[in-house]
C-alpha cells in the first residue's frame, strides 16, 4: 500500500468512526475466507453496519481524536472492526451469532457512543429486542391509559343500563 492509499484509508476510516455509534474490535485469526464472506453477507442485511479488516498502525492514526480512543489499546495482532451507524442491536446480534458458530473469532472489546464496553455488555446488547419491537412496546405503554379510560366509560354505561333494566324488571313484577 503506497503512502497515498494509506492516507486515504486513514481519512476514510476516521470519517466512518466519526459517524459510527458502535465499534467492535475482533481478532479474526483462524476464520477462513468463505466464513468471512458469509459474515459480511449477513451484515449486509443490517442497515448501516460494515466490517473492515484494519492495519493496526493506520487504525491507530484514524482512531486518535475520535470518541473511540479507548479502543487503541486493543489494536495488536490481526484485527477487524465492526462499525454500526444505525441499529447497533442488530449489528451486535449478527456478530454474536457469527461468533457462536465460529469459535475462532474473538471479541477484543467495543465502544458504544464513545464509552468502552465489555464483551458481556456487547452480548447483553445483542439480546435486546429490535428497535421495531421496542417502539411497539413503548406505543402499547403510551396507549394503555387512554384505552383503560375508554373501557371504564363503556363499563359505566353498561352498568347504568343493567341497573335500569333490573329496576324495570322489578317494576313489571310488582305491577
Amino acid at each position: 500500500m503506497d503512502r497515498a492509499n494509506k492516507e486515504a484509508f486513514v481519512a476514510e476510516f476516521n470519517e466512518k468512526l466519526g459517524r459510527a455509534q458502535l465499534a467492535i474490535v475482533t481478532d479474526y485469526r483462524g476464520i477462513d475466507a468463505n466464513s468471512m464472506v458469509e459474515f459480511r453477507k449477513s451484515l449486509s442485511g443490517v442497515e448501516g453496519a460494515e466490517y473492515k479488516v484494519v492495519k493496526n498502525r493506520l487504525a491507530r492514526r484514524a482512531i486518535e481524536g475520535t470518541d473511540f480512543e479507548g479502543l487503541l489499546e486493543l489494536l495488536d495482532g490481526p484485527n477487524g472492526v465492526l462499525l454500526s451507524y444505525g441499529d447497533v442491536v442488530e449489528a451486535a446480534k449478527t456478530l454474536t451469532e457469527f461468533m457462536d458458530s465460529n469459535e475462532n473469532m474473538e471479541l477484543k472489546g467495543a465502544a458504544l457512543d464513545g464509552a468502552v464496553i465489555s464483551e458481556a455488555q456487547v452480548k447483553a446488547l445483542a439480546e435486546l429486542p429490535s428497535k421495531e419491537v421496542l417502539q411497539s412496546m413503548l406505543l402499547g405503554v403510551l396507549q394503555a391509559p387512554s384505552r383503560n379510560f375508554v373501557s371504564l366509560l363503556a363499563n359505566a354505561n353498561r352498568q347504568i343500563v343493567n341497573v335500569l333494566s333490573a329496576y324495570r324488571d322489578k317494576l313489571e313484577e310488582s305491577a
